[in-house]
C-alpha cells in the first residue's frame, strides 16, 4: 500500500532551494488522490529559505551535514536536487574533490539511517560524463550497496511542456524492486507569448550597444518580424535567436538570455520557465531571484518523474508479483 490510513505521503525535500521539487510532489500527490506532507526540508542559501518559508509556511532547516540523520523525521521518499557545480560543464567539474561533490554521501547517510521506500535525485547532465563515467559509477554504486534498486535517465523540460532546453540526470531509487517505467514527456511546448510579460520596466534592459551589436550579429539568420525569441550567447560568444529558452543558469553574464535581443528576463518569467505557478510569491530582490531560479528544478518534469515513482510504489514489489502469479506459495525473491 502508498500511504498510510491517513492517505499521507510524508517526504523530505533536501537542499530545497525555493521549493520546486515540493511544488512538483504537491502536482504529483494530487492527480494520485495523496495528500503530500514534508515533514523536513533543509536549505543554506538565507535568501532561499526566506522564499520556501513564504511560500511553504515552513523555514528550512540550515547546513545539512550538521544534522544528524537519527533527528530527521521517518518518511516514505526522499527527494534531493543535491548542489550541481561540482559537476557542471559551467563550473570546473572537480566532482568529489569539491566539498560540494561531497554532499551526495550526506543524502546516503540518510537512506542508510532513514530507509525511505523510495528517493528522487536531480543533477546536471555532466554528471553522467564527468571523470569518464567514474563519478557516476560511484553514486549509483553506492546506492546499490544500501540496498536500494537504483536507475537514472537523462530527461529535457523542452518534453515536458516548458519552453525551456534544461537537461538534467534524474536518478531513482526504491528499496524493493518495483516495475518503475520512466516518464517519455512528449508534452507540447508552451509558447513563449504565455510566458513572457508585455510591460517591462527600463531596468530590464541592456544597454544600447549590447542591443546594437546583438542585432548585427543575427541580422542574417533571417528572424522574422513580430516573433519571439530569446537570445542565447554560448561561450563562444555566437548568438542564437530560439523559440525556447537555453537553460537558466545561476552564475551567467547578465546578457547571456536576451528576449528579442533587448531585455533580460524578470523575474517572474525565469520561474514561469522553471514551471513555477504564478502564484509563487516573490519575497527576494533581482539577483538573488535569479540565482533562485537558475539552481531550481524545471518543475514540470520532475513532478513527471515523481508521479511515475509514486506509480510504481502502488504496485507490488516485482518479486511478489511474481510468486503471486506462480502456481506455488513459496519463492525466493529474484532480488537479494
Amino acid at each position: 500500500m502508498l500511504v498510510d490510513s491517513a492517505n499521507e505521503l510524508k517526504f523530505i525535500d533536501l537542499f530545497c532551494g525555493i521549493g520546486g521539487f515540493h511544488i512538483a510532489a504537491q502536482i504529483a500527490c494530487d492527480e494520485r488522490g495523496v495528500e503530500p506532507v514534508c515533514v523536513f526540508s533543509s536549505e543554506i542559501d538565507p535568501d532561499a529559505q526566506d522564499a520556501y518559508e513564504a511560500n511553504f509556511k515552513a523555514r528550512p532547516h540550515g547546513d545539512i551535514t550538521k544534522i544528524h540523520e537519527r533527528d530527521i523525521p521517518d518518511h516514505d521518499i526522499l527527494f534531493a536536487g543535491f548542489p550541481c557545480q561540482a559537476f557542471s560543464i559551467c563550473g570546473d567539474q572537480r566532482g568529489f574533490e569539491d566539498t560540494r561533490g561531497t554532499l551526495f554521501f550526506d543524502v546516503a547517510r540518510i537512506l542508510k539511517e532513514k530507509r525511505p521506500r523510495a528517493f528522487v535525485l536531480e543533477n546536471v547532465k555532466q554528471l553522467r560524463s564527468h571523470n569518464q563515467g567514474r563519478t557516476l559509477y560511484r553514486i549509483m554504486e553506492t546506492l546499490r550497496n544500501l540496498g536500494y534498486h537504483a536507475d537514472y535517465r537523462i530527461l529535457n523540460a523542452l518534453d515536458f511542456g516548458l519552453p525551456q532546453k534544461r537537461e538534467r540526470i534524474f536518478i531513482v531509487g526504491f528499496r524493493e524492486p518495483r516495475n518503475h517505467k520512466w516518464p517519455t514527456g512528449g508534452m507540447p511546448m508552451k509558447p513563449l507569448s504565455e510566458v513572457l510579460e508585455i510591460d517591462v520596466p527600463e531596468f530590464y534592459y541592456a544597454s544600447e550597444k549590447i542591443r546594437r551589436n546583438r542585432l548585427e550579429s543575427v541580422s542574417a539568420k533571417k528572424k522574422k518580424p513580430g516573433d519571439l525569441t530569446i537570445w542565447h550567447e554560448n561561450k563562444g560568444g555566437n548568438i542564437s535567436p530560439l523559440p525556447y529558452s537555453c537553460a537558466l543558469r545561476a552564475g551567467a553574464s547578465y546578457n547571456y538570455l536576451l528576449v528579442n535581443g533587448e531585455r533580460r528576463l524578470t523575474e517572474r518569467e525565469m520561474l514561469r520557465l522553471q514551471g513555477f505557478p504564478n502564484s509563487y510569491e516573490i519575497v527576494c530582490g533581482y539577483q538573488a531571484t535569479r540565482k533562485q531560479a537558475g539552481n531550481s528544478v524545471a518543475v514540470p518534469c520532475v513532478a513527471a518523474v515523481i508521479r511515475s515513482v509514486l506509480d510504481a510504489l502502488n504496485s507490488k514489489p516485482i518479486y511478489q508479483a511474481r510468486i503471486e502469479s506462480a502456481d506455488y506459495a513459496v519463492q525466493e525473491p529474484l532480488f537479494a
